[in-house]
């Protein structure tokens, strides 16, 4: 009887150990993934179509401006500003926030294929060059510490993005 109670009470320790010792042993490891940089704003300003966004912001600019400086001199006024001054704040306030928005939605409706051709692009290059994982390297800035330049893929990206 004292031998099946020693039995019983070290089969349970056996497995546990058995269980043990099994999780040291190698697993299949996956190979390393290569990780690439491509600049975002510089394959964007080298696209064909960018320099339509370009004159398109410029003209909303010119635009807005001195709408925008009116305003900041009628807000000056503070306390003082009479009710007429009040009336044409308001008139301008609205008409700048309109033709913002549609300046907005026009450079959206530019910059949107502009994007989407760039996305292409960065996948193509990263395909082509055997890599996993693309950074965009502006925000990978303080994130990395050190990156091979050999794993910069935006002249690679800005060649396909200019053949398009």
């Amino acid at each position: 009887m004292k031998r099946t109670l020693k039995l019983s009470l070290l089969a349970p320790a056996l497995l546990v150990g058995g269980f043990a010792l099994g999780s040291l042993t190698p697993h299949a490891q996956t190979a390393p993934q290569k990780i690439a940089f491509v600049d975002v704003s510089q394959v964007l300003k080298a696209h064909p179509d960018n320099a339509a966004v370009v004159a398109l912001k410029a003209k909303a600019d010119a635009e807005l401006k001195p709408l925008s400086d009116q305003i900041q001199a009628l807000q000056a006024q503070g306390s003082k500003i009479s009710a007429a001054d009040k009336d044409k704040l308001a008139q301008l306030s609205a008409t700048i926030s309109s033709k913002a928005k549609d300046y907005d939605n026009q450079i959206q409706v530019k910059v949107k294929p502009i994007t989407e051709a760039v996305d292409t692009a960065v996948s193509t290059a990263a395909k082509a060059n055997g890599v996993a994982v693309v950074m965009d390297a502006a925000t990978a800035q303080g994130l990395v510490v050190f990156a091979d330049p050999s794993t910069d893929l935006t002249d690679a990206v800005k060649t396909i993005v200019a053949k398009k």
